[in-house]
């Protein structure tokens, strides 16, 4: 098993406490790109794993959020993910966050793909913004009660073998 954690980081303005919209009720499909560690083959589409769903794996009594079988050497692969309790703060600005420990069997994870929803708070207001879109990796908002504009840019992802 090889762990690894997705990381994130942004410059946020007038903002804190960016994350993804991750609950029982509203399950994130976080969306990445793989790769089988057997016969290194990239799978050709994106691959979309919920947190909340489970999934079981063949000759085994485990389960995993995400099982896959790859489709140039048929081996079966699984991967379990769960949130950190963080998540991209204002005093971190351009730091980097762990939000996501990923636990693989057979799978790399090459590249997450920011789709879904977002959401984060007013920094000084406490406003809240539910529908935070980082597909372009940059969000542009006003919060009415501050009188200001307020961003979240250069946001970028690493995913890290731990």
């Amino acid at each position: 098993m090889v762990k690894f954690y997705l990381k994130m980081k942004a410059e946020l303005s007038g903002v804190t406490a960016l994350e993804p919209v991750d609950t029982p009720e509203s399950h994130f499909e976080y969306t990445f790109r793989i790769e089988c560690t057997k016969c290194r083959e990239v799978h050709d589409k994106p691959v979309t794993i919920n947190r909340f769903e489970k999934h079981d794996i063949s000759g085994s009594r485990g389960e995993a959020s995400f099982v896959f079988r790859c489709k140039s050497c048929k081996h079966e692969h699984s991967a379990s993910i769960e949130r950190t309790k963080d998540s991209v703060e204002a005093a971190n600005s351009n730091k980097w966050t762990n939000l996501l420990e990923i636990d693989a069997r057979g799978i790399d994870f090459v590249e997450f793909i920011p789709e879904g929803q977002w959401h984060c708070v007013g920094e000084e207001s406490g406003t809240k913004f539910e529908e935070v879109d980082l597909e372009d990796k940059e969000w542009y908002d006003y919060d009415d009660k501050q009188g200001e504009e307020v961003s979240v840019t250069d946001v970028a992802f690493d995913i890290q073998r731990v």
